[in-house]
């Protein structure tokens, strides 16, 4: 054992033992969190919007702090963004991380000095959490990747403003820059197919031990190592142990992802975002995340189903149940308050507290009140790879209102197949039936013959990464809509489909 593969072993004893303080006592580190962001933020403009000086307990919170989502809040962040101080957070955020937003162009989410600091923590202590879990600590010896965004930032008004994986580029330590790549010259490319290219002539000799990213771009990165060196991955990368991910659910990918491998290698799931760094999976025997409840960040949770009427409850951690769907809403250290983060969360255990992410509040399928939700397609979808010899690149679902003819409305399935099953009829039975076996409305609407069983559509190979390519998000922390209550991104794809 390397003498920095022993001094890692002996960092993650430490930092588990810190942690298991507040894990231990969930409830009373929240607590503390949320009175340390009241009495941080009563002097500014938000704070005296909202009586924060009058703020006692969380019902009183509640009664003065309406959730808002972001086009919501955009009033406070603009003038954030024309240079104001003491409007969200004492001071000015240190950063903007810049996202594309739905209804109002570009999003500017606020990152403080204080956030950053807790970002960087959860996504170094995903790692040691990993090695004191299980001894491996070798991997730290070898090189990292991790695909991201351009580091390179700019300026408004005082405050630089990038991506979020470009914003952690530069608070990669010291002691790891040796061991990281891409180079910061093919970070800072911004095609996605340019960089993606650079990054294989970089790394293919390399001694890669940890690759991370999102799924569907590792997997072209991936492609494109197979294509040029002829080897699976794991025999061009020997000591490749550990692939860490965030951002999609890695279920579906993960047959395809083993056969471009050639190998199993451990995995570990982040659930980040420019908003703030929210859980981690913290163990390999066991699915799910570890929500981190000490990291300047309160939850309060909403019934998914309940969400859109008024007056919905608004839960604290105490009052969650395990299986029920919930519209996660985030008071942060950045200056984001009661704010609807759009993601969809289950609890899978209350000791310590995990979730697992089920989707987006907007993203689902309901054109006949089925509600059908991310987490449901997926699971269909592991299934039915599982069942066959299928593997996927990549798809989305989407309803079929008025299809042509007198044939019943369906879900349209519009999937990229990386190898299609042999046998595609039983491997839309399996889908279909998976679908319904979670989802009663929907077995409802297919018993009583209001809608027919689901259809797939086949897609191009590299259909979905074209169809993102002329969206301009090919890349980075892009990702392609699980979920469609419309035609619209269907429609798109149309142009993509096989003959």
């Amino acid at each position: 054992m390397s003498l920095k593969s022993f001094a890692a072993r002996i960092f993650a004893r430490r930092i588990s033992k810190r942690n298991a303080k507040w894990i231990n006592n969930p409830l009373q580190a929240q607590e503390k969190v949320f009175a340390q962001l009241i009495k941080k933020a009563q002097h500014t403009k938000f704070g005296q919007d909202h009586n924060f000086d009058a703020i006692k307990s969380y019902s009183d919170f509640s009664n003065n702090v309406p959730i808002r989502d972001y086009e919501e809040l955009k009033p406070y962040v603009d003038e954030v963004v024309a240079g104001k101080e003491d409007i969200l957070w004492p001071g000015k955020p240190a950063y903007f991380a810049k996202t594309s937003g739905t209804t109002s162009g570009a999003k500017y989410i606020p990152i403080t000095d204080e956030s950053i600091k807790y970002q960087i923590e959860a996504s170094r202590n995903a790692i040691l959490n990993y090695i004191d879990e299980t001894g491996n600590a070798d991997f730290v010896t070898g090189k990292m990747i991790f695909l991201q965004g351009s580091p390179e930032l700019h300026e408004k008004n005082g405050i630089k403003l990038g991506r979020l994986s470009g914003i952690s580029a530069h608070y990669v330590p010291a002691y790891l820059q040796k061991n990281r790549l891409p180079s910061w010259k093919t970070n800072c490319i911004e095609d996605w197919e340019t960089k993606v290219n650079e990054i294989v002539k970089e790394t293919e000799q390399e001694d890669m031990t940890v690759i991370a990213g999102i799924p569907s771009w590792v997997q072209m990165y991936f492609e494109k190592l197979n294509q040029k060196s002829g080897k699976k991955v794991g025999e061009l990368f020997k000591n490749f142990q550990l692939f860490i991910y965030g951002g999609v659910n890695f279920e579906p990918y993960r047959a395809k992802f083993e056969n471009l491998m050639g190998k199993k290698v451990d995995s570990i799931e982040l659930f980040p975002a420019s908003e703030g760094f929210f859980a981690y999976q913290n163990s390999q025997k066991e699915k799910g995340m570890l929500l981190l409840l000490d990291s300047g960040i309160f939850y309060e949770f909403v019934k998914s189903d309940e969400f859109f009427e008024k007056g919905a409850q608004r839960l604290t951690l105490k009052d969650v149940e395990i299986g029920v769907n919930y519209v996660m809403i985030i008071s942060t250290n950045a200056g984001l308050w009661a704010y609807n983060l759009g993601d969809t969360v289950q609890f899978i255990s209350l000791k310590p507290y995990k979730i697992i992410v089920s989707g987006r509040i907007k993203h689902f399928i309901s054109a006949f009140g089925e509600h059908i939700i991310g987490k449901e397609v997926e699971e269909a979808m592991r299934k039915a790879i599982s069942a066959s010899d299928a593997r996927i690149n990549e798809f989305t679902v989407a309803p079929q209102i008025a299809p042509e003819g007198n044939q019943l409305p369906y879900h349209e399935w519009l999937v990229e197949f990386e190898k299609e099953p042999t046998d595609l009829v039983t491997f839309i039975k399996i889908l279909d039936k998976e679908l319904q076996d979670q989802n009663s409305y929907y077995f409802d609407l297919i018993e009583g013959k209001v809608l027919q069983t689901l259809k797939v559509t086949p897609i191009k190979q590299g259909g979905f990464n074209e169809y993102m390519k002329s969206l301009g998000k090919l890349g980075g922390q892009n990702k392609v809509q699980r979920l469609s209550n419309d035609r619209k991104v269907a429609g798109a794809l149309k142009a993509y489909t096989i003959d």
